[in-house]
């Protein structure tokens, strides 16, 4: 399976796996995880010898917290990996 293939089903999964939360603010917080990880994932990995991007462990593990309903601890390492790259962070959406 191609890296990038694993990279894509872990997003879904993540995606998949945080859906049934019980509060808005966890919702909230589990889909701006989500999108964070997204973007880490586009955005700040580095270039593998196969072409294919490679994330740091940092961000793996930023992931993982975020699909095992780690919110805060992900949000937090995935924020700063954004900032690091230059990047301007996503706004966050109000529960309704």
């Amino acid at each position: 399976m191609a890296h990038g293939s694993i990279i894509s089903s872990l997003v879904g999964a993540i995606a998949l796996l945080l859906l049934p939360l019980p509060t808005w603010a966890q919702a909230n917080d589990t889909a701006y995880c989500v999108v964070l990880g997204e973007l880490v994932i586009r955005y700040a990995g580095s270039p593998g010898a196969d072409g294919e991007t490679r994330l740091s462990f940092a961000a793996i593990e930023a992931i993982d917290n975020c699909s095992k309903g780690n919110t805060a601890a992900g949000i937090k390492v995935l924020e700063q990996i954004l900032r690091s790259n230059g990047f301007t962070l996503p706004k966050r959406t109000a529960p309704a």
